[in-house]
């Protein structure tokens, strides 16, 4: 064999050696669940509780990344579901991975029973962890149902084999509409493991406690490095890995191996498992450290104690305080070291100890050196969370010494303080003699006020503010002090004072903790503050490096827990030597806050001093005081190009609305306020924003406003008032697409006898659409007649005269004989007016009358629109009058029959010249029996009526059509857009109508924030009966939409398909649909969303009484009668015509010049296209001429546009 090919196959063979040997380790079960990933695709880390390289589990896939479900033995299970099409009352209103009802998550079943029911769902064994180990998730618990989460809705434990399950987090049981997210310390857990996540409830509704987004963090136990060796200040383990030095005999098994605490001759250590090791519990106070373990403090209450020792055993001893069963009597204990010798600096007494700081009842731990003097030597303040963290205090003394450590207690629902594995170094050595207090400490003052929400409220309640001193304000002298440092980490925060200097700053330094999380700093608890609140202080990253690392701040609420980030800055502000110039300034508005809350700075070096430094000076709080509002130029009147004026986002809602600048309503291209539902990062059920405090009003007052509803999911814009009691109230709402423009709005604000707030809340009721808000104007006296009223909230001004009143009720409210749904809603909470037409109560011939507030006259045409319900035989008569200011009222509709339980449509144009003009609403009683009349969504248009049956071009609205409000029938709304303001969805490049970008059309998109196969309906008026009818229409879906178009037939709740369209491409098409029909009917557009594109329509027409060939047929029944709008109209135009006619030569006699107006109208979009692109086909005869009533999908002719 020649020298070369035996080469090669000596290598070949090598490599296949490698590969075999990689592919054996692989697959060993040693290096399964490990968080190490031995094979290339990471395999081996596959369906461990997590999957892949990132040890993530957000349980879209089915197999739940290998948790298991353990049968509870009840109705109460954990279960792997989706949050649905809408939101529900209750669980969660999307997974927290996609942000989706799409997204899978972990949730509970309902429950109601009289006892406890508890569910676990159970992690694939893990085959060990390292000291640092931990597991961060996202959990949801709400009470929905009001019925009380109970003490421990859901918890979290370990289990070892032969060893007692050993609790390791568990949340706080505050009911939030929210995803929270939490991290749970697992630490050193040597030997295989597998987590139980439980959940326990006697009663609550489906979704209340759920789990999504497991994420395992810094897990996997020291690799070997990339080169040979360990670095000289590392120490080298038996398996490979290397560890820092200080992590040596601090009794943590850090290598994996127990090389780094091996040896460790001379050091004392006392992990409590034989007794005390000469550390006495003896003290003063009569609150007394025990040496115990959990299974002694309890083995069913799993908020008892805390949980485990230092090495995660429910067995293992620590040393532990609380509250007594008996009660506090005095809140500080300590225990003590035995007589230790003198050290000095170069040899100081090293302790390492690990404290369990846990619940509201953990008020701090302080680490005292007691010679002739007690001094502290260390201290570690509040609560920490579930998690036994290192400490090291470092003590030199030239006299012999003891250690005391002493806890502060606070007398809370649960909680309180351990230590364990203390561990002295051998400098700490023992001592014959024994020293004596020269004196006795003073006690600390007590508070000056006995009401610790007064502490820290930025109201100075005690003499010289002394109650707000110790705040975190560095201007006060002792303000600086109020930071506490509440880090776990290798990091931590030092505060630095220099009286000579006048200097003190915090700064970033090296820290004895083992957590690999952020230094962080926190403050005492604050607030509650008021709308403007800001804080303000200087920062400085500086250092040799390039890089120097992170700090942000944050926001912990009392009840809330850990808010978002409010401010992050990244890199570097200067060099050390230009230390002045380095510094920044940073004003974050911290806003009005409900609760207590704390604030905390967090921050990462990349290295720590000398070569990186994170400093902090000059914090102040500015503005902060509950009852403080600034007087603002323009008060709630705002247009959004400054700010808010005398608006604040509400912090304890879940999202905030967005300054956009770019799609005002003012300008176009200045600001407004917008919430995006289909952002991915958008959470939760609503966003609000609230006015500033305002002062009683002795009349009434009126809100005006522009908004949008825009998208095909866009939810829902409501108005509130909020009363100094927190109770809220409807006045206006509008829900469902309104289309991509601007509409006004007027709510009218009922006078206030006490100080109220108004409120702007965005709803969502799915993830596909947007709500915006642009010029708001507040003023005193009552609006003018709203544009649209739907009864939501309030009556819009109108009132009611005649033999019974108008009632304002809805579906709950109403009497049995009114409708069950409104037609703005929907639903039964939806309101409407109503009037009750049964003999015994309107007699025959005897009226009642809704009248309007007056508007004002125009010289253009109005339509107006609304929706109407007579139900039962002899109903009665509807009459809609317009009564001008002076003169006789004008019938302009009227209907008498019954319509069954359903909602129609009436309109009737408005021709009132320039004269002042209300709408009334008159009906008469005809005998009926258990009859009513009601009426919803009352609205004026700035244009005439569209004819029943005229073409629809898009341009002022969507006509008659109307997207309903029917679960049972549909999911998302068509909605009204065009190319030139579309900024998110794909659409046609122009419309039909006017050929160009700024001519309207209806679509429905194809989005991922929604489920594929969701459907949208629009509905026709009720049309009559026909022996043939022609609708015609044009739609546009691009070769890539897999969306489809469906046309039916709707008659008596029944439906008959007359069209599918699935295929399409290319530019706008013609449709032809021949309609029969034996009986009254509506018609149907149904979108049927998949998974990209659109499907568009426009210049949607039909004619009644004529087929697509143009043969002239009779309709059955009449359409609603509107002879008198018409006729009304034709006298008022006459009128105008003469008055115009008389000013037009008033002005060619004057020469008069007018000055050319400016600005824009609020009154709708008016177009005059200048060309008509619909094209008529020719004559011919349509296949389906003789009627289809049996044929489901029958042929239709399709033109395309030339």
């Amino acid at each position: 064999m020649p020298r070369f090919q035996r080469s090669t196959f000596l290598l070949l063979l090598s490599l296949q050696f490698v590969y075999a040997s990689w592919s054996s380790l692989c697959e060993t079960p040693e290096g399964k669940c490990d968080f190490v990933c031995d094979c290339s695709d990471c395999a081996d880390e596959q369906n461990c509780g997590y999957s892949g390289k990132t040890f993530e589990c957000d349980f879209e896939d089915a197999g739940l990344c290998g948790w298991t479900i353990e049968p509870s033995g009840g109705e109460y299970t954990w279960e792997r579901v989706q949050s649905g099409d809408h939101l529900l009352d209750s669980g969660p209103s999307s997974d927290y991975t996609t942000g989706t009802p799409t997204g899978w998550f972990m949730s509970v079943s309902a429950v109601g029973t009289a006892f406890l029911q508890r569910s676990n769902i159970i992690s694939p064994e893990i085959k060990h962890s390292s000291p640092t180990c931990r597991l961060r998730l996202r959990y949801f618990l709400w009470d929905s149902g009001h019925t009380g989460l109970g003490s421990t809705p859901l918890w979290a434990s370990i289990h070892q084999q032969g060893s007692e399950e050993a609790i390791v987090w568990r949340p706080e049981a505050s009911s939030i509409r929210s995803w929270r997210e939490a991290d749970i310390f697992l630490g050193r857990i040597s030997s295989p493991f597998r987590i139980h996540l439980y959940t326990e409830r006697s009663e609550g509704r489906k979704g209340d406690v759920a789990l999504d987004q497991l994420e395992f963090l810094d897990c996997a136990l020291p690799s070997p490095p990339p080169g040979i060796n360990c670095s000289a200040e590392m120490v080298t383990c038996r398996r490979g890995g290397c560890v820092e030095q200080r992590q040596v005999c601090d009794g943590t098994d850090d290598c994996g191996d127990g090389t780094d605490e091996e040896s460790c001759d001379g050091y004392n250590r006392c992990d409590f498992e034989e007794g005390l090791c000469n550390w006495d519990l003896r003290s003063f106070s009569k609150l007394k450290w025990i040496r115990t373990n959990q299974e002694n403090i309890s083995r069913t209450d799993p908020l008892k104690g805390p949980g485990r020792d230092h090495s995660n055993s429910a067995s293992g001893h620590f040393l532990y305080v609380t509250v007594p069963d008996s009660g506090l009597k005095m809140d500080w204990a300590s225990f003590q070291s035995p007589p230790l010798q003198p050290t000095n600096s170069s040899h100081p007494c090293k302790m390492v100890m690990y404290t369990h700081q846990f619940g509201p009842r953990s008020g701090g731990l302080t680490v005292l050196v007691a010679q002739r003097l007690l001094y502290p030597a260390w201290e570690r303040g509040g609560a920490l969370g579930d998690l036994w963290a290192k400490a090291e205090v470092e003590i030199v003394s030239n006299s012999t010494f003891q250690i005391l450590i002493m806890a502060a207690i606070r007398d809370f629902a649960y909680g309180g303080i351990g230590v364990d594995s203390i561990v002295l170094s051998p400098e700490c050595r023992r001592s014959s003699e024994n020293n004596t207090l020269e004196t006795i400490p003073k006690p600390p003052k007590d508070p000056c006020i006995d009401d610790p929400e007064k502490m820290c409220d930025f109201n100075a309640d005690c003499a010289e503010a002394e109650d707000e001193a110790k705040c975190g304000d560095f201007s006060y002298v002792e303000g600086s002090s109020g930071w506490t440092d509440a880090s776990v980490g290798s990091q931590g925060w030092v505060l630095h004072k220099n009286a000579t200097a006048k200097e003190e700053y915090l700064y970033v330094a090296e820290a004895s903790g083992q957590q690999l999380t952020e230094a962080q700093t926190r403050t005492p608890l604050l607030g509650p503050t008021g709308p403007v609140c800001s804080l303000s202080f200087d920062f400085a990253l500086t250092g040799s490096l390039d890089h120097i690392g992170e700090l942000s701040l944050r926001v912990i609420d009392s009840l809330l827990g850990p808010s978002p980030k409010l401010w992050e800055f990244s890199g570097k502000t200067g060099a050390e030597e230009k230390k002045e110039e380095a510094w920044q300034q940073a004003n974050i508005l911290i806003g009005h806050r409900k609760h207590r809350f704390q604030l905390a700075f967090e921050a990462r070096a990349v290295k720590t001093q000398p070569y990186a430094w994170i400093k902090v000076r000059n914090v102040q709080f500015i503005n902060c005081h509950t009852d403080y509002y600034p007087a603002t130029p323009t008060g709630l009147s705002c247009n959004f190009e400054e700010g808010l004026c005398s608006w604040y986002q509400d912090n304890s809602d879940n999202f905030d609305w967005s300054l956009v600048t770019g799609m005002d309503h003012t300008i176009g291209i200045g600001s407004s306020l917008v919430v995006d539902m289909w952002s991915p990062s958008l959470l939760g059920a609503s966003g609000r924003l609230v006015s500033f405090l305002q002062p009683p009003a002795s009349t009434e007052m009126c809100l005006t406003f522009f908004y949008k509803l825009y998208g095909p999911d866009a939810g829902a814009l409501n108005v509130k008032l909020m009363d100094g009691l927190g109770y809220e109230v409807i006045l206006w709402t509008r829900s469902g697409a309104h289309g991509n423009v601007w509409h006004e709005a007027h709510c009218p604000i009922p006078h206030q006898l006490t100080d109220f707030q108004l409120m702007f809340e965005a709803v969502r009721s799915g993830f596909d659409g947007q709500v915006a808000i642009d010029d708001v104007t507040f003023l005193d006296g009552p609006c003018a007649m709203p544009r649209k009223c739907s009864f939501e909230g309030q009556m819009c001004g109108y009132s009611s005269y005649g033999t019974v009143k108008w009632l304002h009720r809805n579906g709950h409210s109403s009497t049995a004989s009114g409708p069950k749904l409104d037609h703005t809603l929907g639903t039964e909470l939806g309101y409407y007016m109503m009037v009750n037409t049964d003999r015994d109560v309107l007699p025959a011939g005897n009226t009642a009358v809704l009248v309007s507030p007056v508007r004002s006259g125009t010289t253009k045409t109005e339509c107006v629109t609304f929706w109407y319900h007579m139900k039962e035989e002899n109903p009665g008569y509807l009459r809609v009058y317009m009564k001008p200011e002076k003169g006789e009222r004008v019938q302009i509709f009227s209907a008498n029959l019954n319509q069954g339980d359903e909602w129609r449509h009436g309109q009737g144009n408005i021709s009132s010249g320039l004269v002042d003009w209300q709408l009334e609403f008159e009906v008469t009683g005809s005998g009926g029996k258990s009859s009513h009349a009601a009426v919803d969504d009352i609205s004026v248009l700035a244009h005439p009526c569209e004819d029943y049956g005229a073409m629809c071009s898009m341009e002022n609205g969507m006509c008659i059509w109307n997207n309903i409000q029917d679960s049972e029938r549909d999911k998302l709304d068509w909605d009204l857009t065009s190319r030139e303001t579309e900024e998110h969805y794909p659409v046609p490049p122009e419309d039909h109508t006017l050929g160009t970008e700024r001519g309207h059309f209806l679509f429905f998109p194809s989005s991922n924030r929604t489920a594929a196969n969701q459907n949208t309906w629009i509905l026709s008026p009720h049309l009559p009966a026909t022996q043939a009818t022609c609708l015609r229409f044009w739609a546009y879906k691009p070769h890539s939409s897999d969306c489809q178009l469906r046309i039916w037939r709707l008659s008596g709740g029944l439906t008959n398909e007359l069209l599918r369209v699935t295929k399409l491409g290319g530019p706008w098409k013609l449709f032809e649909v021949n309609i029969t029909s034996a009986e009254e009917y509506q018609i149907v557009f149904e979108g049927i969303k998949g998974t990209a594109g659109f499907v568009a329509l426009d210049d949607i027409e039909y004619t009644v009484g004529f087929d697509c060939a143009t043969r002239v047929t009779k309709p059955t029944t009449k359409l609603p009668d509107n002879t008198g709008g018409i006729a009304a109209s034709v006298i008022v135009v006459l009128l105008l015509i003469g008055t115009l006619v008389a000013l037009l030569v008033f002005y060619l006699r004057t020469n008069h010049v007018s000055p050319v107006p400016t600005g824009f109208s609020n009154e709708g979009y008016d177009s005059e296209p200048t060309e008509d692109r619909v094209t008529i086909p020719p004559v011919q005869n349509h296949p389906m001429a003789a009627g289809f009533n049996n044929v489901s999908v029958p042929e239709v002719r399709q033109r395309e546009e030339e």
